[in-house]
């Protein structure tokens, strides 16, 4: 698919697949357009040609909520939270989808125990680790079948990173189809099987983690 804002080209031919279960990393540099890349899943942003299919169907004209319904959820870069909104009043609104999963205020708890000890604080009184935590918890409790995480580990200290890290093999235990979009290389691709990397909005490399040398994802990162 290719993707515009305005006359400016962001994706350039994109194509990609993610296997049900799969956690899959998309790596690159700033404005290699991954961010631009997810919102076009989610249904923020309407590609200029090509198509988006999920679980087999075509699913381009439908709005950014109907695809919450059908079971993708995204955690957006700089988390976009309700400041004024308790952490349970969060976590309450992403659950407004009413699909039915294993996801609720308890097993949310259970992944991030950090929330539930602050859970009558307000979203805008909490550190850049526990606002990153509510981001994903609220995006769980619409039960996804496909997570889209927006730059996991932005702006967050490394101990905070490791605790988010953590939880995914958690979230990947659930049945939930998880992509991984990041700027940590190293990181990204310990957690994934597959990745994809991004080049000024066209893929430069695509494979299976195990399979990637140091030296193909240098190249594909840098265009060099």
């Amino acid at each position: 698919m290719s993707c515009f804002y305005g006359d400016f080209q962001a994706l350039f031919d994109v194509s990609l697949h993610v296997d049900e279960g799969e956690t899959v990393a998309v790596i690159g540099a700033n404005g290699a357009g991954k961010s631009t890349l997810l919102g076009t899943v989610a249904g923020l942003l309407r590609p200029a040609r090509g198509e988006v299919r999920f679980a087999g169907a075509p699913i381009g004209r439908q709005p950014a909520f109907r695809r919450v319904g059908r079971g993708i959820s995204l955690v957006p870069e700089g988390r976009r939270l309700f400041p004024s909104l308790t952490v349970r009043e969060n976590l309450l609104l992403g659950a407004q989808a009413r699909r039915r999963g294993p996801w609720n205020e308890r097993r949310v708890f259970e992944v991030f125990p950090l929330l539930e000890a602050i859970a009558s604080r307000s979203a805008s009184a909490l550190s850049g680790g526990e606002q990153q935590a509510l981001a994903i918890g609220r995006a769980l409790m619409a039960n996804p079948r496909l997570l889209l995480l927006d730059e996991l580990s932005l702006g967050l200290a490394p101990i905070v990173i490791q605790s988010l890290y953590a939880a995914l093999p958690s979230i990947a235990g659930e049945g939930t189809t998880v992509v991984l979009v990041e700027q940590d290389v190293g990181r990204a691709l310990a957690a994934a099987s597959r990745a994809y990397c991004l080049l000024e909005g066209r893929i430069s490399l695509e494979g299976p983690t195990s399979e990637l040398t140091r030296e193909q994802v240098t190249g594909a990162y840098f265009g060099v």
